[in-house]
Parts: structure tokens; C-alpha cells; sequence
């Protein structure tokens, strides 16, 4: 019974693991000096943008070249800044996070 909560507990450590490293990644690139999880700041939360693109194939890209390009419009006419320190992996790595809100 120990050996199964042990391999219980280190399997949820693992799969929680990218969500940590991407709220990290998205510290470290300063998105949260505009955004929040589940609260607007400048821009939407992390949670709404989920929301408003759930189930649209091309959101990962689209939102991507967003955070690297920078753009108005979406969500009212505050522009978001172009980011292009951000490499579009890391990108990528952001947008997936953002859209696994719930």
C-alpha cells in the first residue's frame, strides 16, 4: 500500500510539473506584469483567454505569434507589446499552459 501512494504522489508531482514550469516561464518573461490567472490586470485573465478559445485548432499558433508579435483588438483596444525575446518554443510552451486553464 505504501509502494502505490508513494507511486500515486510522484506521479501527480510529475504532471504537475509543466504546469509549474510554465507559470514559472511566465514569470520569468514578465506576462504576469499584464496578466493573471484568474483575474484581468491589463490584459484577461489566463482563464478567459482558455475560455474564449477552447476548441479552436489553430489557437496555439495564432496565440503564439500573438505573444511574440504583439496585437490589438481581441480583447478591446489596450495593445498588447510585441515580445520577441520570447523564442517561439517558449511560445508555444506559454500559449499551451494558458489554454489548459480552467
Amino acid at each position: 500500500m505504501k509502494a502505490f501512494v508513494a507511486v500515486a504522489v510522484a506521479a501527480g508531482l510529475l504532471s504537475a510539473a509543466p504546469a509549474f514550469a510554465s507559470a514559472d516561464l511566465a514569470k520569468a518573461k514578465n506576462c504576469m506584469a499584464c496578466h493573471a490567472v484568474d483575474k484581468k490586470l491589463v490584459g484577461p485573465s489566463y482563464k478567459d483567454v482558455a475560455a474564449k478559445y477552447a476548441g479552436q485548432k489553430d489557437a496555439v499558433a495564432t496565440l503564439a505569434a500573438k505573444v511574440q508579435k504583439g496585437g490589438v483588438g481581441a480583447w478591446g483596444q489596450i495593445p498588447m507589446p510585441p515580445n520577441p525575446q520570447v523564442s517561439a518554443d517558449d511560445a508555444k510552451k506559454l500559449v499551451e499552459w494558458v489554454l489548459a486553464q480552467k
